[in-house]
């Protein structure tokens, strides 16, 4: 069971990413469509973030109340409805509509197989688990990439809100495995309610937000407008642009099946840093002003930001303890959407006045702040555990 178990976790971590890359590969074409500004697609991901940010802040207590695995299925049901629901959108108006239960089925399932996971596996297992969170986000960019050569942008989505509404139900039809950790689960439900004051009391979880945030930041940037940058910036065709885009999602699920190889002999914090220093020579690939360095460049920062997302989560239990994780995490995962919400539209704006060559300089900014963090949350968990030994 516990193996079969690990296998529905690892199809879970698929239904997340799926409509993640979506968006941003598609968007060249849906702007022109509706006629609306290039920088209109900040607008919906902000929505859809800000749903996020709702459902984060909420998770602890649905988690708590509800159980980790109703949370989860009732959140993939949301977003395939959601999916669907913009495969009909005829208007802007619409897709900023159906971003809400998108958001809002995300933030939930995020948070709660998140804290799942950095309790009851090791790193390796995290980073494994998250590269099939990147499989998913390989996938859709394809399958808009055909729908876009073959038909129209409004069938990808429809397509990958079938694959959505599949998984669901395997997901609802596999719950009896989840008894195999219900021991340890019913001792975290039994758990008091740590709130918002109550997390950010403890010593470096501030400075742990404001770099989850970071790093948030600069991944939703250059996943919404890597394909935006191709285009207009080195000249690449819409449809290719869409398919290119897709090479940042291959870089960060490869990095993460190789993270998973170090991440238990290096450490969580050393994996971010090297991590972290990878992403920023991608970026300085993608600032030469050639098709091929730029592509090449968004793979090397896939690579790169590859292991922070999961070792930031999976360390958080060790740092600020397991009967604080949940709400820790739920929080980190509000404070990553925040970086979701508001950077990514900022930057379009950014975009529109000046130029899209910003980008480059953009997302070091943010990659610099989440070393400076790190660093800081590192130093703040070392002084709670000197005074938890006096």
């Amino acid at each position: 069971m516990y193996l079969l178990l690990l296998a529905v976790i690892y199809l879970a971590f698929i239904s997340l990413g799926l409509p993640d890359s979506l968006l941003g590969s598609a968007w060249p074409t849906i702007r022109t469509e509706f006629g609306v500004p290039l920088s209109y697609m900040g607008w919906i991901s902000m929505i859809i973030s800000g749903g996020t940010i709702i459902s984060g802040l909420m998770s602890e207590r649905l988690t708590k109340k509800f159980g980790t695995r109703t949370v989860m299925i009732v959140s993939v049901f949301l977003t395939a409805v959601a999916l669907w629901g913009f495969s009909t959108a005829t208007e802007f108006y619409q897709m900023c509509l159906w971003g809400i239960p998108y958001g809002l089925g995300a933030g939930a399932i995020d948070a709660a197989l998140n804290n799942y996971v950095a309790l009851h596996y090791n790193s390796r297992h995290m980073s494994w688990l998250h590269c099939f969170w990147g499989v998913g986000t390989i996938i859709s960019p394809y399958i808009m990439s055909y729908a876009l050569t073959h038909t129209a942008w409004t069938n990808g989505y429809r397509m990958v809100s079938y694959l959505q509404f599949g998984i669901a139900a395997v997901l609802l039809f596999t719950l009896p495995l989840w008894k195999v950790n219900k021991s340890t689960a019913v001792k975290e439900n039994n758990t008091e309610i740590l709130g918002i004051r109550g997390a950010l009391k403890i010593k470096g979880v501030p400075y742990l937000l404001i770099g989850f945030l970071s790093y948030c930041a600069a991944e939703a940037t250059t996943m919404l407008w890597a394909s935006s940058y191709l285009e207009g910036t080195r000249g690449a065709a819409k449809e290719e642009a869409a398919a290119f885009g897709s090479l940042f999602f291959i870089g960060i699920t490869v990095g993460r099946f190789l993270s998973g190889f170090l991440s238990d002999k290096l450490g969580d914090n050393r994996m971010i840093r090297l991590g972290t220093s990878i992403a920023l020579f991608g970026v300085c690939f993608i600032t030469l002003p050639f098709k091929i360095t730029s592509v090449i460049g968004f793979i090397i920062i896939g690579l790169g930001c590859a292991p922070v997302y999961p070792c930031i989560i999976h360390s958080t239990p060790k740092n600020f303890g397991a009967e604080n994780s949940q709400g820790i995490i739920g929080i980190q995962m509000a404070s990553a959407y925040v970086g979701s919400t508001f950077m990514p539209p900022i930057f379009g704006l950014i975009a529109n006045h000046i130029s899209l060559k910003i980008m480059p300089v953009y997302l070091a900014f943010f990659m610099i702040l989440l070393l400076v963090m790190i660093a800081k949350t590192e130093k703040a968990c070392h002084t709670n555990l000197s005074d938890s030994n006096r």
